[in-house]
């Protein structure tokens, strides 16, 4: 299909210093496209000034829907200042993984038309509004020399806590266990590109990758649901570098009727239904979850020696893979239940007291693990 691209925004686009496309697949978002795009269209960079028309355009793929989104989005966009384009397609098939695909297709043509090899493709979701500086902290990152950002994604704070105490409580709980693993896959599989502070997390409501990065890969992988952990992964495994940026925010619904089957709001759904359910199977046991960043760590200061990296037959990549994903024991993946938060969020605690004194960092005045104290007193 020949991509013709139509302006449909007040702003004029000064093609030649376009940087940044912005990939927004929507199916029947007409409630929540317009604060969507107005979040995107009105971004600042880090001082405070509008970031120049022309730097980044947005396109809209309004896939198989029913209601009045491509009107809203349209309507909007002609009192926004960068360029949007609204394109509507029926796809075959209509899951929200290849719905993204479609629609950062169509944002890597536009970057290739006019001849911007180094450009960006940007994808959130219709039903988020991205910080004001999510696109300028996305720049700044790729100008660092990373292939891909994974940015942090929140819910709506007053629709979080219409979900009721309980399932608050359980999210606190599951996010702060999250950052203490985070700190510790830091510090024991260091990466100058992704430093701490970071996150573990790739969603689909805020992602970046380079136009050559996207291309060398094949564009995002062919999925229903979780193309977003498999665009990092392929990433990764193409020997590029991914930044999982607490600074690129995006603030997403809290609905627990979502538009992909298996997707996001089934989760919330099932954890509000019973918040005794399962946690991620990302979440397992502090012990565990050491022992497996500190083979990935061996295995990738390994992968430095030039011994290794010689010889053709010995495959880092995939066996840093298998380290992540785990399989056998001890590293099968356990996946742990909300009562098991408080002990598991001790234990790394303890594990962090001890690897700041093994490698010799200094813990953060804000974190102070090493005062015993209940940090679960607070939630």
């Amino acid at each position: 299909m020949t991509f013709n691209w139509r302006a449909g925004g007040a702003g004029v686009s000064a093609s030649h210093g376009l940087r940044a496309v912005v990939a927004v697949p929507a199916n029947n978002e007409e409630q929540r496209i317009g604060a969507c795009l107005a979040a995107l269209s009105l971004q600042r960079d880090r001082f405070g000034a509008p970031i120049p028309v022309g730097t980044f355009e947005i396109v809209v793929l309004v896939n198989n829907s029913v209601d009045d989104t491509a009107t809203v989005a349209r309507d909007i966009s002609s009192v926004l200042p960068n360029r949007i384009d609204v394109v509507v397609e029926t796809l075959s098939s209509a899951s929200a993984g290849r719905a993204r695909k479609r629609a950062m297709d169509l944002a890597a043509e536009r970057l290739e038309a006019l001849g911007t090899t180094e450009g960006f493709i940007l994808t959130t979701d219709a039903d988020s509004c991205v910080s004001p500086t999510w696109i300028a902290e996305q720049l700044d990152a790729f100008a660092a020399g990373v292939a891909c950002v994974a940015g942090y994604v929140d819910g709506y704070p007053l629709e979080l806590a219409a979900l009721g105490s309980r399932f608050l409580a359980r999210g606190r709980l599951e996010d702060l266990y999250l950052s203490r693993i985070a700190e510790i896959d830091a510090l024991c599989d260091p990466r100058r590109h992704d430093p701490w502070p970071n996150h573990r997390v790739s969603s689909r409501a805020s992602l970046g990758v380079t136009l050559h990065a996207y291309r060398l890969i094949g564009g995002l992988p062919d999925r229903d649901l979780g193309e977003d952990a498999a665009l990092t992964a392929a990433i990764e495994k193409a020997g590029l570098t991914v930044r999982h940026s607490l600074d690129v925010c995006v603030t997403t619904s809290c609905r627990l009727n979502g538009r992909a089957v298996g997707g996001a709001a089934d989760t919330m759904r099932a954890r509000h239904d019973d918040p005794d359910s399962p946690c991620d199977p990302d979440l397992e046991p502090a012990f565990v979850a050491t022992r497996r960043a500190i083979l990935r760590g061996r295995l990738r200061q390994a992968a430095r020696t030039p011994t290794v990296q010689a010889d053709k037959t010995v495959d880092v990549t995939t066996a840093l893979a298998r380290a992540a994903a785990g399989g056998r024991a001890p590293m099968k993946r356990r996946p742990l239940r909300p009562a098991d938060l408080p002990r598991e969020i001790a234990r790394a605690n303890a594990i962090l007291r001890r690897l700041h004194l093994t490698v010799g960092r200094s813990v953060p005045a804000d974190r102070r693990h090493h005062e015993e104290r209940d940090e679960l007193a607070v939630l």
